[in-house]
């Protein structure tokens, strides 16, 4: 009983990070579709609590809002190494673009199958540098109450 607290919270950041996703689409539709972007990712993290590696495969994709500013998300597949479970990380993201130098937001529920608890929250806070070609970059967050550390590549298609 004392979870439901924590688990209504991390419903409602959800909700509020979704929502404001959707204003951020609604309020510059125009300069939103006027230059999308679409990535193929690799990453790799290492999870503090419960002490397990992850690998991603995740499709993602953006638009900017203004020339420094996009909003996107990723969908993938995950695969925790230690249980041998795999997963669907789903996150909204904000990107700030400073020259070579991005930083970004990234909000959403990952599921994980045949989990007791397979509805899990994410944050993070992800930077790293973006050229044409590659993007390479480090995300620091949390999975539900742990700690997550991870590695990020992304290939522009």
């Amino acid at each position: 009983m004392d979870d439901f607290p924590d688990a209504m919270r991390s419903r409602r950041s959800l909700i509020l990070a979704v929502g404001a996703a959707c204003a951020l689409a609604w309020a510059s539709p125009a300069a939103a579709a006027a230059n999308p972007y679409v990535e193929l990712g690799l990453g790799a993290d290492w999870l503090v609590e419960p002490l397990e590696g992850a690998f991603q495969l995740t499709l993602g994709g953006q638009n900017h809002i203004n020339p420094h500013l996009s909003w996107g998300g990723r969908i993938g597949l995950l695969y925790l190494a230690n249980s041998g479970r795999l997963g669907l990380p789903l996150d909204a993201r904000l990107r700030g673009h400073f020259g070579p130098i991005y930083v970004e937001g990234l909000v959403g529920p990952w599921l994980i199958f045949r989990d007791t608890d397979p509805l899990r929250f994410h944050g993070a806070i992800g930077f790293g540098l973006a050229t044409r070609h590659v993007n390479a970059g480090l995300e620091v967050g949390v999975l539900n109450r742990g700690t997550l550390v991870g590695l990020r590549l992304a290939f522009p298609l």
